[in-house]
């Protein structure tokens, strides 16, 4: 994949966001991932390393708060902010481009899990009808209103598995990062898809 800044460009960016008021590193993290939608996140070992250059070059400083170690701009990051505010605005050009670009990939890599989430599915589905059939005509089979309900209890028992499964899973995510919005709209579409996918062998 392409990179997502040029060289320079994030300390740069760095030095905009801080324009603002100081911050800390995670606020600084988040930022940049809700400048692009939560489509990129960088990690702290590509933001860290650049505040301390940031610092060791006296355009950054740091101030305690807390816990935690926030950081200023300086007057000689103000000025090296100003004297490149052309440079600062052919960034937010190509933020906006790189937005678009992992967008793009981000909707094939939903598409492409859908598309095999529903492979999957129908490949279970057609695999219980033909299971359900074996079972019947075997001797001394369940009567077909019992095995009706056993499948029920087993469809909802299937079905409250995943939710609870899933459930876990996302309350583990939110207790140390947010949920983002790709994974919603994964969500989304994935539920839709098995919805209507499971729809589809239900007789009218």
């Amino acid at each position: 994949m392409a990179p997502v800044f040029a060289h320079g460009a994030l300390r740069l960016y760095l030095l905009f966001l801080l324009e603002s008021g100081p911050k800390h590193g995670y606020e600084l993290i988040k930022a940049l991932k809700d400048r692009f939608g939560g489509t990129y996140s960088p990690s702290a070992g590509t933001v860290y390393p650049r505040l301390g250059k940031l610092e060791e070059d006296g355009l950054v400083a740091t101030e305690p708060a807390g816990r935690r170690t926030n950081y200023r701009i300086t007057a000689a990051g103000m000025a090296e902010l100003d004297r490149r505010r052309e440079d600062l605005a052919g960034i937010e050009n190509d933020i906006a481009a790189s937005v678009q670009r992992l967008s793009g990939a981000l909707r094939q890599d939903i598409r492409k899990s859908v598309r095999e989430l529903r492979t999957d599915l129908a490949a279970a589905a057609e695999a219980a009808r033909t299971a359900a059939l074996s079972a019947a005509a075997q001797p001394g089979a369940v009567r077909p209103a019992a095995r009706r309900g056993q499948l029920l209890r087993e469809a909802e028992l299937l079905l409250q598995d995943f939710r609870d499964e899933l459930r876990a899973d996302l309350r583990r995510q939110a207790l140390h990062h947010p949920i983002s919005p790709l994974t919603v709209a994964t969500m989304r579409s994935a539920l839709d898809q098995a919805r209507a996918d499971i729809r589809e062998t239900l007789q009218p």
